[in-house]
């Protein structure tokens, strides 16, 4: 496929939900606690759209400002992923971060695993959390003071965003270890279909680390099925029940 240099997130969801809003856009397994979530991609525009408004109409975030993510995979790493490139931000996975990419950040949203670690940056920069749990709710118990629980406050949102500062194709979203993507590098890499194509990819990656294994499903028509913490023996009946037709790692 042509590049196109005038892409971003917003043309790519925008142009999905055109052709195949109801078609399942990412399907995720936890084998430790037998969740299993199907976000089509009307759902996922709607959280995509939620957790944009949160992050900047709510935490105050703006165009171009970095947010170390710092999830497990999750199809919630998803929803955050697309809705700060909505957003215009830019997004640093903590694999990468390292102690400088993070005293720079805005913001962080991490997990129940990490939220002890960032409790103490509150006072300096916006801490989401979120606890993983299913539907996306709220922790059990109260997260500490100056931290934001997602579960909590994603829901109170609008079902629409619409950025005032929309971001370019030039513009930053993800840096990696070997630097900056800009939107349109990131989806002109993306419509390359190499991994996948329009079919249906399984992978254990996290796609903070390894944006592809979501951007080339949604900007080829695919779909991601994601499993976290995953048991080798079941993967092989997984590919065989969401009817997978590659792999990630291979």
């Amino acid at each position: 496929m042509d590049a196109q240099p005038d892409v971003t997130f917003a043309t790519v969801l925008a142009r999905r939900l055109k052709q195949d809003p109801g078609r399942p856009l990412v399907t995720f397994y936890d084998h430790a606690t037998g969740e299993r979530v199907e976000l089509s991609a009307t759902t996922y525009a709607n959280w995509v759209a939620k957790t944009a408004s949160l992050l900047v109409d709510e935490l105050g975030l703006e165009r171009g400002d970095r947010v170390v993510l710092d999830l497990p995979p999750h199809w919630l790493g998803t929803v955050v992923l697309g809705a700060a490139w909505e957003s215009g931000l830019v997004v640093v996975p903590a694999a990468v971060a390292g102690d400088a990419a993070s005293a720079e950040a805005e913001a962080v949203v991490c997990g129940p695993d990490t939220l002890d670690a960032w409790t103490p940056r509150a006072d300096d920069l916006v801490v989401l959390a979120s606890a993983l749990l299913p539907l996306g709710v709220r922790f059990r118990e109260p997260v500490p003071v100056g931290v934001h629980d997602l579960g909590v406050e994603v829901w109170s949102q609008p079902d629409a965003f619409i950025p005032w500062d929309a971001p370019s194709p030039a513009d930053d979203a993800l840096v990696l270890a070997g630097g900056p993507l800009t939107q349109a590098q990131l989806w002109q890499e993306a419509a390359a279909g190499r991994l996948v194509g329009s079919g249906r990819l399984l992978s254990t990656a996290d796609p903070a680390q390894e944006p592809a294994i979501l951007g080339e499903p949604l900007a080829c028509g695919g779909s991601l099925v994601l499993v976290a913490r995953a048991e080798p023996d079941a993967l092989a009946a997984i590919a065989a029940t969401e009817h997978v037709t590659a792999r990630f790692p291979a």
